[in-house]
């Protein structure tokens, strides 16, 4: 049996593009024995993969917050010998940072990453045993599967699979709902809550309750803002990912801008639009997900008539 780990840390986004190429490996490797090391808060989102046998949680953020702290070295010594414990086939990085390059430097086995000329960053290159040029000029998701293959020698097919499977119930909201994902850690992703508010408006007409998550707390006052203009509208407590991940994906349709909770709900199969304001979704729009469209781009913000027609055409209503 063929042992794999795949290095995949951050950021969500990223996370959910890489979800396929765990699936390419099972695909070709029924057996295979799939491990992948994530950032902490990520790892129930990667455990809601099928394959993946082993989900390792990395906590390189909290670590740089406490560099010198006791229980910082302790934990990494911890995940230092949990690395030791397996000899890996093959570790395939497809993060291309040197963090990622570094963690995946301390598995055992064969080392495969991106070459110099198109890893993220040019220094990761020198600590894999194989590198593969990879074009920057694909999509995310492109890239992730490309890497894979050539790692492992197969041929990279269709569909894609992003391999995600949802379990367990909702209490609330009982009723049909549409999911709002207004936040983003970028100011030019964002969308106007003048935008937001028309968009609900349009969506109540529709029969459908607005949903706002949020994960800070200048979110949760944006989610508020919104809901308080809105005759149907829920705030929701703040909630991990496998459980958003059970909230996206009985939603009957979802609106979001350039953030990895809308490349999740894409990965569900959900109805979505996904809204560009300052970022290139040729490069990392929703992909792969038949029942999503791409709205905008870098200087061109979508109206929400456009949202509600892009909702229309992927059939959510």
């Amino acid at each position: 049996m063929k042992t794999i780990l795949i290095v995949k840390t951050s950021s969500l986004g990223d996370v959910v593009h890489n979800l396929p190429v765990a699936s390419d490996i099972r695909r070709h490797f029924p057996d295979a024995g799939i491990d992948w090391v994530v950032e902490e808060p990520y790892a129930p989102l990667v455990g809601l993969h099928s394959a993946v046998r082993r989900v390792i949680p990395v906590a390189l953020r909290r670590w740089r917050r406490r560099p010198l702290g006791r229980s910082t070295w302790r934990e990494i010594g911890e995940f230092r010998r949990l690395f030791r414990s397996v000899r890996y086939d093959a570790i395939v990085d497809t993060q291309g940072l040197l963090k990622s390059a570094l963690i995946a430097r301390a598995a055992k086995g064969g080392h495969h990453g991106f070459d110099a000329g198109t890893a993220r960053e040019p220094l990761a290159a020198r600590f894999y045993d194989v590198t593969h040029h990879v074009p920057l000029s694909q999509h995310a998701v492109q890239r992730n599967r490309a890497l894979g293959a050539a790692a492992l020698g197969y041929r990279v097919e269709e569909p894609i699979d992003y391999g995600i499977v949802i379990s367990g119930s909702l209490t609330q909201p009982a009723q049909p709902y549409a999911v709002l994902l207004h936040g983003s850690s970028r100011r030019d992703k964002l969308w106007a809550e003048a935008a937001w508010i028309e968009l609900g408006r349009a969506l109540a007409a529709r029969g459908l309750a607005c949903v706002l998550p949020w994960g800070s707390d200048e979110e949760r006052k944006r989610s508020e803002r919104i809901a308080e203009s809105l005759s149907r509208a829920e705030v929701p407590p703040l909630q991990p990912l496998d459980r958003l991940a059970v909230l996206l994906g009985k939603a009957v349709a979802v609106v979001g801008v350039d953030t990895g909770l809308t490349h999740l709900a894409a990965a569900l199969g959900r109805p979505v639009a996904a809204i560009y304001c300052g970022t290139d979704p040729s490069f990392t729009g929703v992909y792969g997900a038949p029942r999503a469209k791409n709205l905008g781009g870098p200087g061109e913000r979508p109206s929400p008539e456009q949202a509600l027609q892009a909702l229309e055409a992927v059939g959510a209503f």
